[in-house]
C-alpha cells in the first residue's frame, strides 16, 4: 500500500492535472484515454508538433479533435484535413454534432460552408491553393490537423501534403495523423527538420483484437496455431518482430491434400482450446463438434451464411473489382439471401425513399436504383467509386446502424471512410496495379483487415481469408504477422507549383525549400547508404586489381582483349540465331496447304505436310501432318532458317484431320511424294548475312591475333590471375552503377524544378530579372492558379483564347478534355463534335500538347497526358439538360464516374473564372456554363 506521502503527491498530481487543458478535455469524454492518446495530447498542449502512428480504429483522430478543442480554448482557429470530400463530409457532420453549426465550416473545392468558422474542415488540396493565394483565412489560424498523412505516398495527389506540411507558417501546430507504417521515425525526423519539434507517438496495439481465419468450404478455420491466444496472438501481430507463428498444421494437411489429388481426403478434427484460455463466438459453437474439412471455395451466399452462423456479422468483403462487387450483390439476391428483418426491412425503405427524394424518377433505371434497392432491403450492399454519391452515403450510412449487413467494396473503402465491421473478408490476395496482377503487401493486408473489430461494441474483430486451390496458409500467415508499410514520398514538381514558388521565394530559395522535402530527405538518406557501399567495394577493387597482377605486362588491358573477343563472339551467335529465326518466320508465312517440308529438329523432326494457314502474324504456328500421321503445329525454333517446300500434294477441301484413316492416307501420300524434285533455295538473304558474318569473324581472327601476341598470354598463372580480372570487372560495373544512383538522388527535385523553369522560359513564364534571379512574367501569372494534371497546357491555351466564341454547354465539353482520364490505353479522337464551333477549340488543345509534349522530351521531363474526349458528348449532353441516361448512354461510364467527373470539370471552370478576372466575358461563360453542370444528381451531392 503507498504512503501517505505517495498518497498526497499522487493526488497533488491529479489536482494539477485536472487543471490543464487536457484533464478539462478528458471530463467531456465518456472512456478513459489510452495510453498513446495521452502522450500525443500532452505534446500537442505543450505546443510540439506531433505525429500520431496507429492501427485503424485505434483512436487517434481523438488526439486531433483534442487540438480543435485547445484552438477553441486559446481562442484560435483550427483546420482539420483529409485526403477525400467523402471523409471531410463525415468528419464536418461528426463536428457539428459537439460544437455547432456556427462553428464548423466546410470547404471540399466546389462546396463552401461557413468558411471562416473557428473550425473548418477540408480537402488538402483547398488548404494548398490557400497557402499560395495567401488567403485571409489563414489568419488565426493555430492548428492543423492532418488525417490520413500517409497519403503523400499516393502517386498522383501526395505531393500536396508536402506542399502544406512546407510552407504552413512556424507558429502553426500540426498534428499529422497516420496509420502505422514502419518508418514512423524516419518521417517524424524529416517532420522535425521543415516543421521543428516533432514528437513521434507510435501505438502497435489494437483495441480490439484480431482472429486470423480461413474460409475453407463453409466452415471457418484458425489460420494459426490453437495454443495461441488472442492476446498472444495479438502481441505477435502488433510486434515489429519477423516472427511468424505457427501455421495451424490442419490448413498445412489440407494444402499437402489438394497437391495429392488422387489421395483420399484427410478427416480434419477441430482441436479444443487450451483450459482457461478465451475463446471465440465461432469457436464456442464448433469445439463440442467433429467433422471433415472440404476443400472447396464457398460460393458468395454460403460464405456469408458461414459468417452468419459463427454471429461473425457485419463484415465487409474487399473484392478489387467494381464489378465483383456488383456481381457479388446479384448472387446474393439471386439465391435469396436475407439478413434484415421485416422491421429493419421497412427502416430500409423508408430511408432509401427520404434520401433518394431529389433524384429525376427519369434516372432510376440507369442508376441501378431498384436492383441497389433490393440488395438495400435484404441486408447485401455494394461500395465501389462507381457508384453515384447519394448511394455510397447511404450504404455507409445504414452500415453504421446496422441494419446492412454485409457489403461487397473495393480497397478505396479501406481508406479513410469510417465503416469497421465485425469481420472482414478478403476473396484473395491478389489485385490488379493497372498493368498487371500484383500480390498485395503485408501493409495493404494490414490496411484491410484493420477495419475488423469495432471498438465498444466487439470484444474481438475477425480477418477471413477465402480457400482457394493454390493457397498457401504460410502466404497468409506472412502478410498477417508483418508490419511492413513505409511511407515512400512522391513528390515532384509540378508547373504550377514552380510559378507559385517562384512568385513568392524566388528560385534559389526555392531550391532550398525543394531540397527540404520528405522526398530529397529519403533520397539523401539512401545515398548515405549507398555511399558506403560504393567504399566498400572500392576498397575490394583494390584488393582485386593487386591480385590480378602480372610481371609480364599489364593484365587488365589483355582482360580487356578477353572480354571484348567474347562479346563479339556471342554477339555473331546471337545475331546468327536472330537471322535464322527472322527467315524462318518469313518463310512460314509463305507456306501454303499441301506443300511438304523437312523439319531438322524438336519433337516434329522428319518429314511434314502443312494442313492449313497460321493466324498469328508474330508466331506463325500453321497445323501440320507428320510421316507418323500425326498432328502437330510447325514452330519456327525447329528450323535452322527459311524452310522450303521439297514437294507438294494436294489437300482435299474436305479433309477430316481428326479421323485417323484420313491421315494415314495423307501420311502415305506425303512419303510418296517426298522423293519428287528439291525446289532450289533463294540463297540472296543468306548471302548477305554471309557477307555481314565474314566481316565478323574478320575482327574475331585479329583480336585473337592480338590476344596471342599479348605478354601476359604467355603467363603460367594467367588463368588465375583471369579469375581476379573477372571479378573486378564485375564489381567495378557494379560500383559504377551505383555511382550513377548518387548522381541521380543528389539534389534530384531541385534538378527537376531547374529542367521545369527552363521550359517555362522558353514560353516566357519566366524570366531573368535585372537582379540577376528568376522571377515570374505577367504572362505566367495565369500558371499560378490553374491545378491538375494539364496545368500548363489548359495555361497555354487560355492564352490563345480558344474558348472564345463557344456557348456555355460547348465550353463545358471543351474543358471535359482536360480533366478526364479514360481507363483505356488509346485516346481516341472525335468523331462528330456537338457543335461545329468546337473544333477550332479541340485543334489548339491538340496542337499545344504536341508542342508541349516535344518541349518536355527535350528537357527530360515527364509527358502531360494527352487530351481525352471520352467525356466531351456526355458532358454537352449535360449540360443541355438530357437526362442521366441520355448523357451516359453508348458510354462504359459508371453512374458514380460520371459525377465525380462532372465536378472535376465545374473545379476546372471555376479556376478559369478566377484566372479571367480582368475578362469579364469569359468570366460569365464559365459560370454560366458551371449552372448547367450543375444540377440533378451532380447538385444533390455535398
Amino acid at each position: 500500500m503507498p504512503s501517505y506521502a505517495e498518497q498526497y503527491q499522487a493526488a497533488k498530481r491529479r489536482a494539477a492535472h485536472a487543471n490543464t487543458a487536457l484533464g478539462a478535455f478528458e471530463k467531456t469524454l465518456s472512456f478513459d484515454m489510452d495510453p498513446f492518446q495521452v502522450q500525443a495530447c500532452e505534446s500537442v498542449e505543450a505546443g510540439r508538433a506531433v505525429l500520431v502512428a496507429a492501427p485503424t480504429g485505434a483512436g487517434k483522430t481523438l488526439v486531433g479533435e483534442f487540438a480543435i478543442y485547445l484552438a477553441l480554448r486559446q481562442g484560435k482557429k483550427a483546420f482539420y484535413t483529409t485526403p477525400i470530400k467523402a471523409l471531410s463530409n463525415q468528419k464536418y457532420h461528426d463536428l457539428v454534432e459537439i460544437y455547432g453549426e456556427n462553428y464548423v465550416g466546410l470547404l471540399t473545392g466546389d462546396t463552401s460552408i461557413n468558411s471562416e468558422a473557428p473550425v473548418v474542415v477540408m480537402t488538402t488540396e483547398v488548404l494548398r491553393n490557400m497557402l499560395y493565394a495567401d488567403s485571409s483565412t489563414l489568419t488565426n489560424l493555430g492548428y492543423v490537423v492532418m488525417d490520413e498523412v500517409h497519403y503523400l505516398a499516393d502517386r498522383s495527389r501526395g505531393a500536396v501534403w508536402e506542399e502544406v506540411i512546407i510552407h504552413l507558417p512556424e507558429h502553426i501546430s500540426v498534428v499529422s495523423l497516420s496509420a502505422t507504417i514502419s518508418n514512423a521515425e524516419e518521417f517524424g525526423a524529416w517532420l522535425d527538420t521543415v516543421r521543428g519539434a516533432t514528437d513521434v507517438v507510435v501505438s502497435e496495439h489494437r483495441p480490439v483484437p484480431l482472429w486470423q481465419h480461413v474460409l475453407v468450404g463453409n466452415r471457418l478455420v484458425d489460420l494459426f496455431m490453437d495454443e495461441t491466444t488472442v492476446e498472444e496472438t495479438a502481441d505477435l501481430l502488433d510486434s515489429s518482430t519477423d516472427e511468424v507463428p505457427e501455421v495451424n498444421p490442419e490448413l498445412m494437411r489440407l494444402r499437402d491434400a489438394r497437391r495429392r489429388p488422387r489421395a483420399p481426403r484427410d478427416n480434419f478434427r477441430r482441436a479444443g482450446r487450451g483450459k482457461g484460455r478465451r475463446e471465440s463466438a465461432y469457436a464456442r459453437k464448433q469445439d463440442s463438434q467433429s467433422s471433415s474439412l472440404k476443400p472447396f471455395r464457398a460460393s458468395r451466399p454460403a460464405m456469408i451464411r458461414a459468417l452468419d452462423r459463427d454471429a461473425l456479422l457485419p463484415a465487409i468483403c474487399f473484392i478489387f473489382s467494381r464489378s465483383g462487387c456488383d456481381a457479388a450483390v446479384a448472387q446474393c439476391v439471386d439465391a435469396d439471401v436475407r439478413l434484415t428483418t421485416d422491421a429493419e426491412a421497412q427502416t430500409i425503405r423508408a430511408y432509401v425513399a427520404e434520401a433518394t427524394s431529389g433524384l429525376d424518377t427519369k434516372d432510376l433505371s440507369v442508376l441501378g436504383f431498384y436492383q441497389w434497392r433490393e440488395g438495400l432491403i435484404r441486408g447485401v450492399a455494394a461500395h465501389h467509386a462507381g457508384l453515384l454519391p447519394v448511394f455510397k452515403e447511404i450504404v455507409e450510412a445504414l452500415f453504421s446502424e446496422g441494419l446492412v449487413k454485409m457489403v461487397f467494396a473495393t480497397e478505396t473503402l479501406a481508406l479513410g471512410i469510417n465503416m469497421p465491421a465485425r469481420s472482414v473478408v478478403l476473396e484473395k490476395l491478389t489485385k490488379f496495379n493497372g498493368e498487371t496482377h500484383v500480390d498485395i503487401t503485408p501493409g495493404e493486408y494490414t490496411q484491410l483487415t484493420g477495419r475488423a473489430g469495432r471498438r465498444g461494441i466487439d470484444i474481438e474483430g475477425h480477418a477471413v481469408v477465402v480457400w482457394k486451390p493454390g493457397l498457401e496458409p504460410q502466404q497468409i500467415a506472412g502478410l498477417a504477422s508483418k508490419r511492413t508499410y513505409p511511407l515512400n514520398s512522391s513528390f515532384r514538381p509540378t508547373y504550377n507549383m514552380s510559378a507559385n514558388l517562384v512568385a513568392q521565394f524566388g528560385a534559389e530559395r526555392t531550391k532550398k525549400i525543394l531540397e527540404s522535402s520528405f522526398a530529397q530527405f529519403q533520397a539523401d538518406k539512401s545515398v548515405v547508404g549507398i555511399a558506403q557501399r560504393v567504399r566498400k567495394n572500392e576498397r575490394a577493387l583494390e584488393g582485386y586489381a593487386e591480385s590480378m597482377q602480372c610481371h609480364l605486362g599489364d593484365f587488365s588491358e589483355y582482360a580487356a582483349l578477353r572480354r571484348e573477343l567474347s562479346q563479339l563472339e556471342k554477339k555473331s551467335e546471337k545475331g546468327r540465331k536472330k537471322f535464322e529465326l527472322s527467315q524462318a518466320v518469313a518463310s512460314i508465312h509463305q507456306l501454303l496447304p499441301g506443300d511438304v517440308i523437312e523439319i531438322p529438329h524438336g519433337r516434329n523432326r522428319g518429314y511434314a505436310v502443312v494442313i492449313g494457314r497460321s493466324e498469328n502474324n508474330a508466331d506463325p504456328r500453321p497445323p501440320i501432318l507428320t510421316d507418323q500421321a500425326q498432328l502437330r503445329r510447325l514452330d519456327a525454333r525447329d528450323l535452322d532458317g527459311a524452310v522450303q517446300p521439297i514437294s507438294k500434294i494436294k489437300v482435299p477441301k474436305k479433309f477430316q484431320a481428326k479421323t485417323p484413316k484420313e491421315r494415314r492416307d495423307m501420311a502415305s501420300r506425303m512419303r510418296q511424294a517426298i522423293h519428287d524434285g528439291r525446289p532450289a533455295r533463294d540463297g540472296s538473304q543468306q548471302a548477305w548475312f554471309d557477307r555481314k558474318e565474314s566481316k565478323t569473324e574478320r575482327e574475331i581472327a585479329e583480336l585473337r591475333k592480338k590476344l596471342k601476341s599479348h605478354p601476359c598470354h604467355g603467363c603460367s598463372d594467367r588463368e588465375n590471375h583471369a579469375r581476379w580480372a573477372e571479378r573486378w570487372w564485375k564489381l567495378e560495373k557494379d560500383t559504377e552503377g551505383l555511382r550513377r544512383q548518387m548522381d541521380r538522388r543528389t539534389n534530384t527535385i531541385a534538378q527537376v524544378f531547374q529542367r521545369i523553369c527552363d521550359l517555362l522560359a522558353s514560353y516566357g513564364y519566366v524570366e531573368t530579372g535585372e537582379s540577376g534571379t528568376l522571377e515570374l512574367t505577367a504572362r505566367g501569372q495565369s500558371l499560378r492558379r490553374v491545378y491538375g494534371e494539364k496545368d500548363l497546357l489548359l495555361s497555354l491555351c487560355l492564352e490563345d483564347r480558344f474558348l472564345d466564341g463557344l456557348d456555355p454547354a460547348s465550353t463545358a465539353a471543351v474543358i471535359s478534355a482536360l480533366v478526364f482520364e479514360a481507363k483505356r490505353d488509346e485516346i481516341g479522337m472525335l468523331r462528330k463534335y456537338p457543335q461545329r464551333s468546337m473544333e477550332p477549340a479541340m485543334m489548339t488543345l491538340i496542337k499545344h500538347w504536341s508542342k508541349l509534349t516535344d518541349a518536355e522530351v527535350a528537357h527530360k521531363l515527364p509527358e502531360t497526358p494527352a487530351p481525352d474526349f471520352g467525356m466531351v458528348w456526355p458532358t454537352y449532353k449535360w449540360a443541355r439538360g438530357k437526362s442521366l441516361a441520355v448523357a451516359i448512354e453508348d458510354t462504359d461510364l459508371a453512374a458514380g464516374d460520371f459525377v465525380r467527373w462532372i465536378k472535376q470539370v465545374i473545379d476546372a471552370l471555376d479556376q478559369i473564372s478566377h484566372v479571367a478576372h480582368h475578362d469579364a466575358a469569359l468570366r460569365t461563360q464559365c459560370e454560366a456554363a458551371i449552372e448547367l453542370l450543375r444540377r440533378g444528381v451532380v447538385a444533390s451531392q455535398i
